[in-house]
């Protein structure tokens, strides 16, 4: 899992690369032929990851539920968010990585429900989820890039 550590790593270091310099208005703005802005791909990636890898195994997530529910797959920016919001998303890139790495070595993922994605694959364990998660957030800072490009 060192690699798929790495890569996650790596990831997040990229979307915060991407995001250097944008104004709050940048990070919010949803360009014509774009159904969501910077902000919402950076907080939904954070949320898939606990969806994933912490409620797919039966743990508790570490976000707050209204965060999950306004993030999560399907949903749209509903209204700009604050400065205070970057912010706390920011941490959450962060601390995210920190706390998949504590609860891999702590081995808490003992259980997981399988979970047909709408890419056409089915995660059967806690590796599957972690390797997945990469491709997910390697396909969202894709767009956060087109985005960029956008605005």
């Amino acid at each position: 899992m060192t690699t798929q550590l790495n890569i996650l790593k790596a990831t997040r270091k990229n979307i915060l690369k991407a995001i250097d310099g944008l104004s709050l208005e940048a990070l919010n703005t949803i360009p014509k032929g774009f159904n969501n802005n910077i902000i919402w791909n950076m907080t939904h990636v954070v949320v898939t990851q606990q969806l994933l890898c912490y409620k797919l195994s039966g743990n508790k997530m570490r976000l707050p539920n209204e965060i999950v529910t306004a993030y999560k797959k399907g949903s749209e920016p509903a209204e700009s968010v604050s400065a205070e919001h970057v912010a706390q998303t920011v941490t959450w890139l962060s601390d995210s990585i920190d706390w998949i790495e504590k609860d891999l070595d702590m081995d808490i993922f003992k259980e997981f429900k399988p979970y047909p994605t709408s890419y056409g694959f089915t995660l059967t364990s806690i590796e599957d989820a972690v390797t997945f998660n990469n491709v997910h957030e390697g396909m969202h800072l894709g767009w956060i890039g087109a985005i960029k490009k956008s605005l």
